[in-house]
């Protein structure tokens, strides 16, 4: 499980492990998957082992995958929960800054993924999980990569849904929509919620557990009925007029 030491992450680590799943658990920050991974093992009586990496480097999920192996350990799931977002004007933007955000958003779901889709699919019964965004169903003026690169996570995810059928292996785009976590502290302002109301990490992760434990889940699912009710409604309106109210939303002081 990647991005394990904050929010959406970590209450995925606590739901999985009382459910009595072994954890790998994947971030920068070693000491708080360390303490994490002691409290998991202590209060569920599960093994959980940290495994402290940067994903936006080249490689990086490949080098996660051969740590993962050398240990002995045989996934069976995989969540790619990590992410992070710029805001602002494109043309603004550092290019280092968004180098590093395809790595994460992108880059390093692709590389997990394709290192462990073998193990996932032999198993024939465990997840897939890709945390993409409310921001990948339409274009996000103010957050252009973060939206394109959760785009690209959401279209990845369904074909490997379809690709998956018949497998066991159950594969879900998980789009939470504004949530209480530190992704606005790292974006550097809460603008980027568009004025919605954060959510709960227990919410998301509650929705994408329940939403897997169907008998036939779908390939793709948007947390809350009020985002749900969104994505219906984008239907009924241009794509002109989505992208023009979108920038209006989430404006904060600055024009492209």
């Amino acid at each position: 499980m990647t991005g394990a030491s904050a929010g959406i992450g970590v209450e995925f680590a606590h739901q999985l492990a009382a459910r009595g799943s072994n954890l790998v658990l994947v971030a920068r920050r070693a000491e708080r998957l360390e303490k994490l991974a002691a409290e998991l093992e202590a209060a569920h009586g599960i093994r959980a082992a940290a495994c402290p990496a940067d994903l936006s480097l080249p490689g990086a999920g490949t080098a996660v995958a051969q740590q993962v192996r050398s240990q002995e350990w045989r996934p069976t799931s995989l969540i790619n929960c990590a992410g992070f977002g710029t805001f602002g004007p494109f043309h603004t933007e550092d290019p280092q800054r968004l180098t590093a955000e395809l790595g994460v958003d992108i880059g390093a779901v692709v590389d997990l993924t394709r290192a462990f889709i073998g193990d996932l699919r032999a198993a024939g019964r465990g997840v897939l999980i890709n945390v993409a965004s409310m921001a990948a169903y339409q274009a996000t003026p103010n957050m252009a990569v973060y939206g394109a690169a959760k785009a690209f996570v959401l279209s990845f995810t369904e074909a490997l849904w379809q690709k998956s059928l018949g497998t066991g292996l159950r594969v879900l785009a998980l789009s939470p929509g504004a949530t209480d976590t530190e992704f606005f502290d790292v974006i550097g302002t809460a603008d980027a919620a568009g004025g919605t109301r954060p959510r709960s990490p227990r919410e998301v992760v509650d929705t994408a557990l329940r939403t897997l434990d169907r008998r036939n889940p779908p390939p793709s699912i948007a947390v809350g009925r009020l985002n749900r009710a969104a994505l219906i409604g984008q239907r009924l309106v241009t794509r002109r007029r989505t992208i023009l109210t979108l920038a209006a939303m989430t404006t904060s002081g600055a024009t492209n």
